[in-house]
């Protein structure tokens, strides 16, 4: 295997059950320790990464610094460390700070699985100039774009093309990390796969777990994601149930 996947660590507002998109929350204690985890599971696959991509967002770094630090012994070569900005997660809109359960109650479970999950369906936009507009935010001083106030999957898919290309092209001959998003590795696997528009709704990527494939000969196999497999359904069992109206 030369090219890795991996879902940042649980982050507090995974933890909290809000929509987080670009807002730059932290890590959860649990979301160490899904770190520690997936570091470990690489070195007892003895998969070292010549370089790491990671977005623009503190949990995507937190995740990769955690889990490169347990190469430290290990690894006489540094490993270089990329951020890039396009491979953050969606951009949530004005939904960005929600309880994913409460919007439910209030606009219905189907309308905020639409805006969840769907392919071509954006969220209600932030407001330009609002504590959600990244084009105010000096992190994206440097981004000589207009950035987004929101966005579908289909939109990710467009922002993530060109980087993908470049990192498959890398995978030829090195060994690559991606520490990115749950949206953002969703766009990538429906470029990569092929998946279809339809198809896509029903994928949901686990936080933490490392998922593998090799690229070679300009030829894409999937290995699939590496831990228990039990554990990995859960996982992704969770992510599914996160917008369901709470009962009670």
């Amino acid at each position: 295997m030369n090219l890795i996947f991996l879902r940042h660590g649980q982050s507090i507002w995974n933890l909290e059950n809000r929509f987080t998109g670009w807002v730059d929350v932290g890590l959860s204690d649990g979301g160490v320790d899904e770190a520690l985890k997936a570091g470990n599971t690489l070195l007892n696959k003895e998969y070292v990464p010549d370089i790491c991509f990671t977005s623009y967002l503190k949990r995507s770094k937190e995740t990769a610094n955690i889990l490169l630090s347990q190469y430290a012994d290990k690894v006489i070569q540094d490993i270089e460390i990329v951020n890039d900005w396009t491979l953050n997660e969606r951009h949530y809109g004005s939904l960005q700070g929600l309880d994913k359960s409460e919007t439910a109650n209030k606009y219905g479970e189907e309308q905020v699985q639409l805006w969840r999950r769907s392919y071509d369906t954006p969220p209600p936009l932030a407001a330009k100039n609002s504590d959600f507009d990244p084009n105010n935010d000096k992190l994206y001083k440097n981004i000589n774009q207009d950035l987004p106030l929101g966005e579908s999957l289909k939109d990710v898919v467009s922002r993530v093309k060109k980087t993908i290309s470049m990192i498959l092209n890398l995978s030829e001959t090195k060994n690559v990390l991606v520490v990115a998003h749950g949206n953002s590795i969703r766009a990538i696997l429906k470029i990569i796969e092929d998946i279809s528009d339809k198809d896509i709704i029903e994928i949901n990527i686990p936080t933490g777990i490392p998922l593998a494939f090799n690229y070679q000969d300009d030829k894409l196999t999937k290995i699939g994601y590496l831990g228990d497999q039990e554990q990995i359904i859960k996982l992704q069992k969770e992510v599914e149930q996160q917008s369901r109206i709470k009962k009670g």
